[in-house]
């Protein structure tokens, strides 16, 4: 009962959620913190080391929630219903793409969905920043942490640093602060 529970969790979760793992956080978070397999704090870990791991983060989340929740199996089924409704949804869009492409109701659409994904992720982001106590009272700690976040946009956005070492450079920064 509990390997379907999950199964159909990731499944539902893979139908409703679009713009990429990022947008669909918000929706992991809230099911798996509603059906009790982990409390906020644990999930935020678990993106932490899904998006540094290689993969899709909403996969690797589910992976890691699946897993602690019921073992190896657990983990199996959660990736197979995050995976499914994507493979199911590109093989149909694959299908008829060029085609619907032209049609200027589908562009549209497409384009409206454009906010909301960014929308989304930046909710993930201010959620879990909160959760986390790094926005909070301003104080040394509290401005410290926002000065990794900017300093790590800067990285990526103007110095265009790989994430890889803007990821290592700032736990890196986090061992010489908070140690």
């Amino acid at each position: 009962m509990l390997l379907w529970e999950i199964f159909t969790t990731f499944l539902m979760i893979g139908f409703v959620s679009f713009g990429g793992g990022y947008a669909m956080i918000p929706v992991i978070e809230l099911e798996v913190t509603k059906h009790g397999w982990m409390n906020t704090q644990e999930l935020t870990d678990v993106i932490a080391i899904a998006g540094m791991s290689p993969g899709p983060i909403a996969t690797n989340s589910a992976i890691f929630v699946g897993y602690q929740t019921a073992d190896l199996l657990g983990a199996v089924v959660a990736a197979l219903g995050m995976m499914l409704p994507s493979l199911f949804i590109i093989l149909i869009i694959a299908t008829f793409f060029f085609k619907m492409n032209k049609n200027i109701f589908v562009k549209s659409a497409f384009y409206g969905l454009r906010p909301i994904i960014t929308g989304l992720i930046i909710y993930a982001a201010i959620r879990f920043a909160i959760t986390n106590n790094v926005v909070g009272t301003m104080n040394w700690h509290t401005a410290s942490l926002l000065g990794i976040f900017a300093l790590s946009l800067f990285a990526l956005i103007k110095i265009k640093l790989h994430p890889i070492f803007v990821i290592a450079i700032s736990a890196g920064l986090g061992i010489v602060l908070y140690y």
